[in-house]
């Protein structure tokens, strides 16, 4: 279960954590993003993770959604049964394949970056990154950025960012990381206006027959 919420966490991070400094036509790409993501009430998108080796042969893909309002969220991974459930005040990690749900709370001094920083924070000291610039990916005309970690001890040591140039969102983001392995992910929809209530980013126990419950809060 750890693996998945660094697998998430690094996205999200790759996707959203920029430097205030550096090019500054990267960084009005960037502004352009935060300011798009600033209308959204509630956010529901799906994704596809796609790992490949250093030669870019294709290791596996996985097909995931998140939703996202105000300081909740909710990250599901298809065929895996892992779901992360967040109502703002708690944070719930359940793995199907062992019928267990660990309960913590949110960090805010924690190292890695938590959802709702990552869609309110939209700046930090992270990276240092350019504009490689314009081309065209399956027909959308995008806005590459390369960025590169600060701190030396990040699991990766690249990170390629593509911005839909119309949208004014993320596209994808690929990351390069220490072992030789690349991690391909691709927003394929975004809904900035979903209808999301509040209790779908609470875990019900009650849908969860015989669940084993680690509350480490």
């Amino acid at each position: 279960m750890k693996s998945l919420i660094v697998l998430i966490s690094t996205f999200f991070i790759a996707t959203i954590s920029f430097s205030q400094q550096n090019d500054p036509a990267a960084k009005k790409v960037l502004d352009g993003v935060s300011a798009k993501f600033k209308t959204f009430k509630a956010v529901q998108a799906a994704f596809t993770l796609r790992q490949e080796d250093s030669k870019g042969t294709l290791l596996g893909t996985k097909k995931g959604t998140v939703s996202l309002k105000g300081n909740r969220y909710r990250v599901s991974i298809a065929g895996t049964g892992q779901e992360i459930f967040c109502d703002g005040t708690n944070i719930w990690t359940y793995d199907k394949s062992s019928n267990e749900v660990t309960i913590t709370k949110p960090d805010p001094s924690a190292s890695t970056i938590n959802m709702q920083k990552l869609f309110t924070s939209f700046y930090d000291k992270d990276f240092l990154y350019k504009l490689n610039g314009d081309k065209v990916v399956n027909k959308k005309s995008v806005q590459e950025i390369e960025m590169t970690p600060t701190d030396k001890n990040k699991p990766f040591h690249k990170v390629y960012v593509l911005v839909d140039k119309q949208a004014k969102t993320i596209y994808s983001t690929r990351i390069l990381d220490k072992s030789g392995n690349v991690m391909v992910y691709t927003v394929n929809n975004m809904n900035g206006s979903a209808n999301l209530p509040d209790n779908l980013f609470v875990f019900d126990k009650s849908k969860f027959p015989g669940v084993e419950v680690v509350d480490l809060r």
